[in-house]
């Protein structure tokens, strides 16, 4: 753990899980002033990615037990995802227009890295309930609300899939706040789990009558029916812009050295597995001991059989015995689709840009050549300013240009792009 910022011994007590908080949001955003949280999305896309988010099926209750009951109670009622990124904030009107000043809205970011202490992204990082009061906020402009946020999972494989959290004054946090938010949000993972069983079962009443037709066509519909025995959510790494890896996996979160990351990142680009040789040159400079990586398993696997057991990685050939998301590969295919906000939106820097594995820096200068050449390809005016305020384009000229280009004449943003690319070019 870090040594405790300086800020922290002028401020009164706090309870321990609010100092913590406060000690990570510091070593994250160094000050609590000025910070406003981002907005993510515009309008249509947030559509497109509520429309697609398992958090969408899980509305209709949220609404029945917290949204219809919180008109004109002054509170708010939001659902975010599982980075903080409020998807729905609904309930009192009033308050909807208040907590518009401070950016509590549909589409902003509300994880601890962006604002930091706050219900909804405390409750993501500790994978738990949460009850922040007034001035225990980081940001001040938050001082006068109060939140109880409690985490939603994944019915089948217990991973987060978002946060429920009512925001309002001290009444949002009350002595029964916290057992009504988690009452709703066991009603909603339970109304997951009842779709989910009534989904398999209509593919395998769909089996049935297919198998009578043709073992081809009943071959396709076991296959279909496999398939959506999966979970919605996979467990994921992220290892963009960090490098310590975080590992989330059946609804906890995992911070791994930076070695361990390049293993796990390693092993999660190549499900089909990679022999020692193999791992070795991926991970370590020319001429290691093959020692040195079966040394690192040894610990890699007793991290992960009290942390994450369903992720203990298997042995000739070293693989994972699931699927892993890897964060950088999620940026590859966004912009495979054309994606490119959600893409910056998921791009949070450079690959581990300390690394010195040969891989890592592969994968870094691939993820980072190809988000720029999509972007200054086909990308819109607005996903181009997002892209020049990433720190590896602050020096990119070519960007620079591409962007005064694009921008209508009489846009306020190109007297920015002006000034810039003139001390770049001074």
């Amino acid at each position: 753990m870090s040594p405790e910022h300086p800020l922290l011994e002028s401020l009164p007590a706090m309870r321990p899980l609010v100092r913590e908080s406060w000690q990570r949001s510091l070593d994250a955003l160094a000050t609590p002033s000025g910070l406003n949280p981002p907005a993510v999305w515009e309008s249509r896309e947030l559509q497109d990615f509520r429309r697609d988010h398992p958090l969408a099926a899980i509305m209709p209750v949220i609404t029945k037990l917290l949204v219809e009951p919180s008109h004109d109670t002054g509170l708010l009622i939001a659902v975010g995802d599982e980075h903080g990124r409020l998807l729905w904030v609904e309930g009192d009107s009033a308050a909807r227009r208040n907590g518009e000043g401070i950016n509590f809205a549909t589409g902003a970011d509300w994880s601890e890295t962006v604002v930091g202490t706050s219900a909804p992204g405390t409750a993501l990082v500790l994978g738990k309930s949460v009850q922040i009061v007034g001035h225990e906020h980081f940001n001040p402009a938050v001082h006068s609300w109060s939140c109880t946020a409690v985490p939603l999972h994944d019915p089948d494989s217990g991973a987060v899939l978002g946060v429920v959290d009512i925001t309002g004054g001290a009444e949002a946090v009350g002595a029964n706040t916290l057992s009504l938010v988690q009452a709703s949000v066991a009603a909603a993972e339970a109304q997951l789990r009842i779709e989910r069983l009534e989904r398999r079962a209509e593919q395998e009443r769909r089996t049935w009558f297919s198998s009578s037709a043709s073992a081809g066509s009943a071959s396709r519909a076991i296959a279909t029916s496999t398939g959506a025995k999966k979970p919605l959510y996979r467990d994921s790494l992220q290892i963009l812009g960090r490098d310590q890896g975080l590992l989330h996996v059946a609804g906890q979160a995992v911070t791994l050295s930076e070695r361990h990351t390049e293993i796990m990142a390693m092993l999660a680009l190549h499900p089909d597995g990679l022999s020692a040789e193999e791992l070795t040159d991926k991970v370590y400079p020319e001429g290691t001991s093959l020692t040195s990586i079966r040394a690192e398993m040894v610990r890699l696997r007793k991290l992960l059989r009290g942390a994450a057991p369903t992720l203990v990685p298997e042995s000739r050939p070293y693989r994972l015995p699931r699927a892993l998301v890897v964060d950088a590969e999620q940026v590859r295919n966004y912009l495979d689709r054309g994606a490119h906000r959600l893409a910056l939106k998921i791009y949070r820097g450079e690959v581990m840009p300390r690394s010195l594995a040969p891989a890592i820096e592969a994968i870094r200068h691939r993820v980072a050549v190809q988000l720029r050449e999509a972007i200054l390809a086909d990308a819109s005016p607005d996903a181009l300013l997002g892209y020049l305020l990433l720190p590896e384009a602050a020096d990119d000229v070519e960007a620079w240009r591409t962007a005064l280009r694009l921008l209508p004449p009489r846009s306020p943003k190109r007297a920015a792009v002006v000034a810039h690319l003139e001390a770049l070019e001074g």
